[in-house]
């Protein structure tokens, strides 16, 4: 199976402070370890990248080469499948914005989740598993 890999979800196995961190890697430990596979967009490394710099979130930000460096290596990880929006997702997010009348702080998870939908990906690893439920189409994984 290939799971949706949310940014939040990202951060908590990557960041050791993260309050949800042995959870999150235990999860994905499990995952892994029954043959499953993640779905990595270029919106969720541009996030990461930005949130693991954050010295306002962080104690101990990594520096933004760092976060790169981290950022390919799960790019190029055996696990993960990178995942492109596609014309397709680009109108379901553009129906989802108007069906469920969202406002412009749901843009890139709308975009995520019309993203994974239209590459068949069914479950989502997320720590906001609400900024999905809304489109009832998507299991919920959480640490």
């Amino acid at each position: 199976m290939i799971h949706g890999l949310d940014t939040s979800f990202l951060v908590a196995v990557e960041v050791q402070e993260h309050p949800n961190h042995a959870a999150a890697r235990a999860r994905l430990a499990t995952l892994f370890g029954r043959g499953d596979q993640v779905s990595l967009t270029p919106w969720v490394v541009g996030e990461f990248v930005r949130v693991v710099t954050d010295a306002k979130r962080f104690q101990a930000p990594l520096d933004l080469a760092a976060a790169i460096r981290r950022a390919e290596e799960w790019r190029n990880t055996t696990e993960v499948v990178q995942t492109f929006t596609t014309d397709r997702s680009m109108s379901l997010f553009a129906k989802w914005m108007i069906q469920h009348r969202l406002g412009r702080k749901r843009v890139t998870d709308t975009l995520l989740a019309a993203t994974w939908h239209d590459a068949a990906i069914s479950s989502i690893l997320t720590l906001n598993g609400a900024d999905f439920a809304i489109f009832g189409c998507f299991n919920i994984v959480v640490p």
